[in-house]
């Protein structure tokens, strides 16, 4: 059977290579940015909707009365159109270079579908296409997955660099939470029967196909709302402007020498002038790019290797104020260390970390690794090898390990298991013991009792390590107003111990799947938004229950289809970068909309005291940047008003910086740089082009 060959994405710092601000692709994005024009598509978007019908009556009347002044109003008006346009084009383009590498792997893939689950060795070949929700398949080395699904009998490695882009293969295997696989990933060894769980056309690469491009983007309820607002805004200027027209005609009779700026005239230039000014006042910037940032802030994601089904949840992340992390593999390494050797009373340090060393060497779990380490680290003993001993494994049943050498017997493991062995043996461990396993209990830690036959010789403290950084990165949680709690199978004394030493808020000890579904009902319950993280068929009523559910794509089906994101790496501490990515959402939306009404009011300052200062003299005391005449300044204004969403592309894709602060303090920054920067940046940038096109022909 013949297998696709899936090209693994380029990577560059755990990013997908290609930026969205590559000169090549705003020049490929042109050709769409030029279909958008359309208006069936362009009414979506009512505020450029608006331009656009103004661009057409402008062109109307310049076709009928042609003038320079008109025809250079027309074409800036339409290349605002353009470059609103091009803006949401760039920001889709990286997502259909994205699917156009997925859409590689829906290839005509052939399966060897069971014809009774029952009967193995009963199948028949067919195209993946083919294939129902509850089919089981065969999947071999060197094939490829035809489907999503779970592994329902036998382990295999397989190769999902064609998904995530990370060469480095992974176990799948029945049962437990590491059972999933995904269409179009490869199996590089053993043999797997799959259980088909998705149904036709609803693949995860169809889902990331129809995200990456867009095709599926929905609106998020604050994006409605902004939108609501923006045509709002749109209407009253519309009014206002309107409104202008009978008072110039007025002024013209009563005023004959004025200038012909406003008045309604046989050459046309007063509804181009109409047209102009209503483009210039409404709040067409952020109506340029609230698409393209959104689009962008998903692609942030994607970039990360996370897959939001929705923009909405990329939203909520921006808005979560409760953070629960599970402590094994997110705050802690999720392997146990040696931390430290105690011996009893008269016992030696170095012979206690030999008995140990000794009773490890055989232990291959990480563990035991981490003795031997430790003890060759701290007192010098070298790893050696062994000749004639008896290495006695781990087992569930005697919950210990060692080896027995030259006449020793040497053990260690769980305090209660080891302690009984040196009853048995006729010895009689001491009470100091028991206060030593109880101390390292209460202070978080595993103790593990190390002892030769008829004496105990001291315990092993392993240590839960807390990853390296996370105290910091739970600080910046809370300089932006997120409660962290730790969510742990460990007894209360052990959970308090890791989450003082992590920095968490708060921890849920001895957690089941009810209390985790509960604790975030009531979480919900007080007006909060939660978000967390799951890979399990256990974590799937949670993952649904919240606002933001990360599920990893190493986990079971359950898992991601009850997430709103699935983490391609799955790693769990990437819920922190989700966060932030939304809250950049978030303030790069809200810093561009202060701008945008910022410059609306700066221009309607700059253009309407030049244009009605020859009708009301008084006036001319706000004509603070003494513009040329009424054309000059119109049209400087239009210039200005398309220049300017140029130039802000390249912030609503990468998005404003985000810093941990407190909300009081990101809207003071919004303010004082958009805001001001908004009021401004019209006045300078509209001064500097009024001095260039007041010496164009056709504008003296």
């Amino acid at each position: 059977m013949s297998t696709p060959v899936l090209e693994k994405p380029a990577h560059r710092n755990g990013r997908v290579g290609g930026g969205l601000l590559d000169p090549k692709q705003m020049i490929r994005s042109l050709p769409d940015a030029l279909r958008k024009l359309n208006p069936a598509t362009l009414w979506r978007n009512p505020v450029m909707f608006i331009v656009e019908i103004g661009a057409v009556f402008s062109t109307v009347l310049a076709v009928l009365d042609p003038s320079f002044f008109a025809w250079a109003i027309v074409v800036w008006l339409w290349l605002t159109v353009v470059f609103a346009n091009l803006a949401e084009a760039v920001a889709e383009g990286r997502g259909k270079a994205q699917a156009a590498t997925l859409r590689k792997a829906k290839t005509d893939t052939q399966a060897r579908r069971l014809r009774d689950p029952g009967e193995p060795g009963a199948w028949e070949l067919v195209r993946a296409p083919e294939l129902r929700q509850g089919d089981h398949v065969i999947v071999e080395a060197g094939e490829t997955i035809p489907g999503d699904g779970d592994v329902v009998e036998g382990i295999a490695s397989v190769d999902e660099s064609a998904i995530t882009g990370e060469s480095a293969p992974v176990i799948r295997e029945s049962g437990g939470d590491r059972s999933a696989v995904t269409g179009g990933t490869k199996v590089l060894s053993d043999r797997i029967i799959v259980k088909i769980t998705q149904k036709p056309g609803e693949s995860f690469i169809d889902r990331m196909i129809a995200l990456v491009e867009g095709a599926n983007r929905q609106k998020t309820p604050n994006e409605i709302a902004l939108n609501i607002l923006l045509a709002a805004l749109t209407i009253i200027f519309l009014v206002a402007t309107v409104t202008m027209q009978p008072l110039a005609i007025y002024s013209k009779l009563v005023n004959p020498g004025v200038p012909d700026s406003l008045a309604l005239n046989a050459d046309g230039v007063s509804g181009v002038v109409l047209v102009s000014l209503l483009v210039c006042l409404i709040p067409t910037t952020i109506g340029a790019l609230l698409s393209a940032i959104g689009i962008a802030g998903m692609d942030r994601l994607v970039q990360r290797n996370v897959l939001a089904m929705s923009g909405r949840a990329v939203e909520a992340a921006g808005d979560v104020s409760t953070l629960l992390l599970d402590k094994t593999g997110t705050i802690t390494l999720g392997n146990r260390q040696a931390a430290e050797f105690v011996p009893v009373a008269g016992i030696g340090e170095q012979d206690l970390a030999e008995a140990a060393q000794l009773s490890s060497l055989a232990d291959e779990t990480p563990e035991g690794r981490s003795i031997v380490v430790y003890a060759k680290e701290r007192y010098g003993l070298r790893e050696r090898e062994i000749h004639g001993a008896e290495w006695v494994p781990f087992t569930a049943q005697t919950r210990m390990s060692g080896v027995n050498l030259d006449g020793r017997e040497v053990r260690k493991g769980a305090a209660t298991a080891v302690m009984k062995w040196v009853r048995d043996a006729g010895g009689h461990p001491t009470d100091e013991i028991g206060h030593l396993v109880d101390g390292i209990s209460a202070s978080g830690g595993t103790p593990l009792v190390v002892a030769e036959r008829g004496r105990v010789l001291g315990v092993i403290h392993l240590k839960d390590v807390v990853k390296a950084g996370m105290r910091e990165r739970f600080d910046e949680m809370r300089r932006m107003g997120i409660r962290t709690v730790m969510i742990t199978g460990d007894n209360p004394l052990t959970a308090k111990a890791i989450a003082d030493e992590a920095g968490v808020d708060d921890f849920l000890a001895e957690a089941t799947p009810e209390d985790k579904l509960a604790l975030i009902r009531k979480e919900q319950a007080g007006g909060r938004l939660v978000a967390m993280t799951g890979d399990g068929t256990n974590d799937a009523p949670a993952l649904a229950q919240s606002d933001v559910g990360v599920a990893m794509n190493t986990g079971t089906s359950a898992a991601k289809e009850a997430g709103n994101m699935v983490d391609l790496d799955s790693n769990p501490t990437k819920l922190i970068e989700i966060v932030e990515i939304g809250k950049q959402l978030l303030i790069t939306r809200g810093a561009l909309t202060t701008f945008s009404i910022a410059n609306d009011i700066a221009k309607y300052f700059a253009i309407i005291p030049a244009m009605f200062t020859a009708v009301y003299p008084g006036l001319d005391a706000l004509n603070i940047m003494r513009l040329a005449s009424p054309q000059s300044a119109v049209l400087a204004a239009v210039i200005f008003n398309a220049l300017v969403i140029i130039a802000l592309i390249p912030l609503a894709l990468r998005g404003v910086r985000y810093r941990p602060s407190s909300a009081s303090k990101l809207l003071s920054r919004n303010l004082h740089l958009y805001g001001l920067g908004g009021i401004v940046a019209p006045f300078a940038g509209i001064k500097i082009i009024d001095l260039i096109i007041q010496f164009l022909p056709g504008m003296a």
